[in-house]
């Protein structure tokens, strides 16, 4: 089986740190990765807002230098957490983190255009495709 996905988009407010009782840092984020789609003449947007969970030291990070608005690139996979809530069974997915990239913020005017020595400028990039060499058809 194999279970991957990878995300790039916004968080939607603070990452939120928290500490398992043996003390590992665990921190939730919320994500907004929107997809954008041609309907007719009009290009549409498609918006998730996808949870995501970051362990370890990663997660301290995340909690320490990442704020609502930032882009991140998250790679990880996809774990369905079900409950029951007054009698009702209840489930979401989520991701869990393996990596987390910080990304730079897309207006590169606070850097007056220039980039960071050694590093592209990623401001006016798009995404990779959604096809990969992965799929088995």
């Amino acid at each position: 089986m194999f279970n991957r996905i990878i995300l790039i988009g916004n968080l939607t407010k603070d990452p939120d740190v928290r500490y398992t009782p043996n003390g590992t840092p665990v921190t939730t984020m919320r994500l907004a990765v929107t997809s954008k789609y041609k309907q007719g003449d009009d290009m549409k947007d498609d918006t998730l807002f996808i949870d995501t969970v970051v362990f370890g030291k990663q997660a301290e990070s995340c909690g320490q230098y990442l704020s609502k608005g930032n882009p991140v690139l998250v790679e990880g996979r996809l774990r369905e957490r079900k409950w029951e809530t007054e009698g009702t069974q209840r489930s979401k997915m989520e991701v869990l983190a393996n990596n987390v990239r910080f990304l730079p913020k897309r207006d590169s005017s606070s850097r007056g255009g220039q980039t960071i020595a050694g590093e592209p400028d990623i401001s006016d990039m798009t995404p990779p495709e959604e096809i990969t060499d992965l799929e088995p058809f």
